[in-house]
């Protein structure tokens, strides 16, 4: 039987298994318990294309079916989609996995270490309790506010003032009051510490990682955003060129061009949106203090303002950053701002 792709379409009991012949008709597509799964795959030759689409436990599965001796290629969820047709049900889904993955030119995602996985997850914790605690810290302050007590809205701020706030006995919270503020603060203080220490080891997973220092190197790329581009990006390698990783990251202008009229728009916003905010955030981080500096990235940016706005500059700087992150992570290149950035 020649066999040009096997789709699989994952699940947590059930999996479908649709396998598509070399003259592109579906030879099976048959439904698989999780305990069998592994011994229906042996049953295919050595090297067969295993597709899956890009989502949850898929990493898992991919690693541990390379091991096995098979290819695999993970397909982008929007990839697959078009391919569905009007009837979604798992056979669909299964055989525009296999559709899918033969369409040429295909931007396949990339198959996540064990490290790298750790530092996703580090990062999927991180942002879970960063959250927790800002909604904690906006709950305490509407709940002040209701007893004529202000704290203003920076973390520094709210750190400051609820403890002179529980010791002032002049203003008007009653004592169920200020037991709740400081329940409150509490979890808030506790939220912190443990944000502090999934910090501490994050950085020091991220340090194990042979590009981490010198992707440090670049401006606004601070612990946490090197740490998001390293999850996300991995090696680089399935990406041919820096614009491509931009175009990903969904930095770059939307087209919409015809009959030789080119006509570009906002940025597209494709990709990761934590990972396009974080680098939007180091270029806002960096934008601040080139006013007052000459050297060759303020001046570029700073031309760029004038020309543009500092909003578009911003993303631009951001669309900037992410190309000379993709050459020093996927090279042994180090950052020269001399040679990045030329005043227009």
């Amino acid at each position: 039987m020649s066999i040009k792709v096997v789709g699989i379409d994952l699940a947590k009991h059930f999996f479908q298994v649709c396998v598509l012949s070399n003259e592109n008709k579906v030879t099976s597509n048959k439904k698989v318990t999780r305990a069998k799964l592994l011994d229906v795959i042996r049953q295919f030759p050595e090297n067969t294309l295993i597709a899956m689409e890009a989502c949850g436990s898929s990493n898992y599965w991919a690693r541990t079916i390379e091991k096995m001796g098979f290819s695999i290629k993970l397909i982008p969820p929007q990839h697959v989609k078009p391919f569905v047709g009007h009837q979604k049900n798992d056979a669909n889904d299964a055989r525009a996995i296999c559709e899918a993955a033969s369409r040429p030119n295909l931007h396949s995602v990339p198959i996540k270490t064990i490290e790298l996985q750790d530092i996703k997850s580090l990062r999927c914790v991180r942002q879970r309790l960063v959250v927790q605690r800002i909604a904690i810290s906006n709950q305490l302050r509407g709940l002040a506010s209701e007893y004529g007590v202000v704290i203003a809205k920076s973390f520094k701020c709210l750190r400051e003032q609820v403890p002179e706030v529980l010791e002032d006995a002049d203003n008007e919270l009653s004592d169920v009051m200020r037991k709740l503020i400081y329940s409150l603060w509490l979890e808030v203080d506790g939220l912190t510490e443990d944000i502090k220490s999934i910090s501490i080891e994050l950085e020091s997973l991220c340090k194990q990682q042979p590009r981490y220092k010198a992707l440090l190197a670049i401006p606004g790329f601070g612990p946490i955003v090197t740490a998001a581009f390293l999850s996300q990006v991995g090696t680089g390698k399935q990406f041919s060129n820096g614009r491509q990783l931009s175009a990903w990251c969904g930095l770059v202008p939307r087209q919409a061009s015809s009959g030789g009229k080119s006509k570009l728009g906002r940025i597209t916003k494709n990709g990761n949106n934590e990972l396009r905010a974080l680098l939007i955030h180091g270029a806002r981080a960096v934008s601040k203090y080139t006013p007052d500096r000459a050297d060759a990235l303020s001046r570029w940016f700073n031309a760029l303002v004038i020309r543009s706005g500092k909003a578009k500059a911003i993303v631009a700087l951001a669309n900037k950053l992410t190309r000379i992150a993709w050459v020093i992570v996927t090279s042994k290149d180090e950052f020269k701002a001399s040679c990045a950035f030329k005043a227009a």
